[in-house]
């Protein structure tokens, strides 16, 4: 493994271990929302649930790109750019399925989270496996500011879907008649 690289242990492993929690922790909370449907609801956890889980599983790639036994830290920088890559590629379809959806109007606070700091998340990871080549130290801090920012993401999406559940949707049954 590159010297460099090694310096970043403590830090991929704390995230790809948190970004791997709060995968499951996703998984758990989504088993709960399913408890009690409503209509329209596969195609918002589509638009807003899924992009989340894909935001975590790229800090855990990621993470475990920068583990990879490289023998430069350039080809972390590369494997980084590639998720960046392909991370502006997927935020096409969330955003497809966020203005198809019916369940639930996107306010501004939701176009940041959800689509503006994505992009400039995946977009920093991109960058940086360009600028792998010439700028290699500076660009690992890049690429764990990115990390970071997806993670971030991830943690208010999470909470955001979970309080919507029982802020909106669960006070808006119990308010229906003949509901408990």
């Amino acid at each position: 493994m590159s010297a460099l690289l090694s310096e970043w242990d403590s830090f991929y492993l704390i995230v790809g271990g948190a970004a791997g929690a709060l995968i499951g922790l996703q998984f758990v909370v989504m088993t709960l929302i399913a408890e009690r449907p409503q209509a329209g609801m596969a195609d918002a956890a589509r638009a807003f649930a899924t992009p989340t889980v894909v935001h975590f599983g790229a800090c855990l790639l990621v993470a475990a790109f920068v583990r990879v036994p490289w023998p430069d830290a350039v080809h972390a920088t590369w494997a980084a750019g590639a998720v960046g890559l392909c991370g502006l590629g997927y935020m096409a379809l969330p955003i497809q399925r966020m203005r198809r959806q019916q369940i639930y109007k996107l306010d501004m606070e939701d176009r940041v989270f959800h689509i503006i700091l994505p992009f400039v998340a995946y977009g920093l990871f991109a960058l940086c496996g360009v600028l792998g080549l010439t700028h290699t130290e500076p660009v690992l801090f890049a690429i764990a500011a990115a990390v970071l920012l997806l993670l971030f993401i991830g943690i208010h999406n999470a909470w955001d879907a979970v309080a919507y559940q029982v802020y909106v949707v669960r006070r808006k049954n119990s308010e229906e008649p003949g509901q408990k």
